[in-house]
């Protein structure tokens, strides 16, 4: 058949394929008397091939090897489909920093940071997660307990996987903007100093038993739109008291304002559930609402 008879067949250009043929990925099967270019269905069989592979990417001087050289096809579509999985994650992850610039007021200069953030290497995330602890540890005392809990919160670094999914990427770059936020460092090292501070009696127990038992308590007040919450503070109150070894009077009270006041934080939860996405462990649910709940129910206990 000529080259216009194959290009019927094949659907490629007349031009494609005579450039293919120039390069030998398709030589023509003869040339007519007139120097016309002839092809036979082993022409179409070739031309077929070589589309499928240029679909899948690879280059020609790919292809050539694997017609001309004996080059295994199977070695070459791993390494192909390897990198393929580079360029698809790149692209996911620049996907997640315009995401990130389309749902803010931004500049030039945003978009290279979160572009740089979201591609950042895992020695990159740590240094940056790394730097952000060196930051509000500062002035923090030195004690035994302070060590412990710096060495915990510093066991914990953000691992992105391999292939991580949209939520993960998305979920870095947030934590990465909120680690850049001044004013969210200075609440944690004011918080850091106040609770490492010699000589401070805690008023508000830091057990997770203790804990889950004053989520699920405040929780069920508040979810069923509890009108007198004094019920639940006089609870509360009575059972930190007795753990804290002291009687539940309006002293008492002030400092657990306090410490409440200093302590709740929605971006410190948030810190954690943002490492639970990037992580991959279970999902870590919003309790940050049910401190602040009891606070003003705790706060109007005082005005009465």
């Amino acid at each position: 058949m000529n080259i216009g008879e194959l290009s019927r067949l094949t659907g490629l250009p007349v031009k494609t394929i005579r450039y293919y043929s120039d390069v030998g990925l398709v030589p023509e099967a003869e040339r007519s008397r007139s120097g016309y270019r002839r092809y036979d269905h082993a022409s179409i069989v070739r031309l077929e091939f070589v589309r499928t592979l240029r679909e899948l990417g690879f280059d020609l001087a790919t292809i050539r090897q694997v017609l001309e050289r004996g080059t295994d096809l199977r070695a070459v579509a791993a390494a192909h489909a390897e990198a393929l999985g580079a360029q698809i994650r790149v692209l996911r992850l620049r996907r997640a920093a315009l995401r990130a610039v389309a749902g803010r007021e931004t500049t030039p200069a945003d978009l290279e940071r979160l572009t740089k953030i979201a591609q950042a290497s895992a020695d990159e995330r740590r240094r940056i997660v790394g730097e952000f602890f060196d930051s509000i540890f500062t002035g923090v005392t030195d004690s035994d307990e302070a060590r412990s809990f710096q060495a915990g919160m510093r066991s914990v670094s953000a691992d992105l996987p391999d292939e991580p999914t949209d939520e993960q990427v998305d979920a870095w770059i947030e934590l990465a903007e909120m680690l850049r936020q001044e004013d969210f460092r200075e609440r944690l090292r004011d918080m850091g100093r106040r609770s490492f501070a010699p000589g401070v009696k805690r008023v508000v127990p830091t057990e997770m038993p203790e804990i889950k038992w004053f989520v699920d308590l405040v929780g069920e007040a508040q979810d069923r739109g509890e009108a007198d919450p004094a019920t639940v503070v006089d609870e509360v109150m009575a059972r930190w008291a007795e753990t804290a070894g002291r009687e539940d009077s309006p002293g008492l009270r002030d400092e657990v304002i306090d410490a409440l006041d200093r302590s709740i934080e929605p971006r410190a939860e948030r810190y954690w559930q943002l490492m639970a996405t990037i992580n991959g462990w279970p999902p870590i649910p919003a309790t940050m609402h049910r401190w602040a709940w009891f606070l003003s129910a705790l706060k109007s206990s005082r005005l009465r």
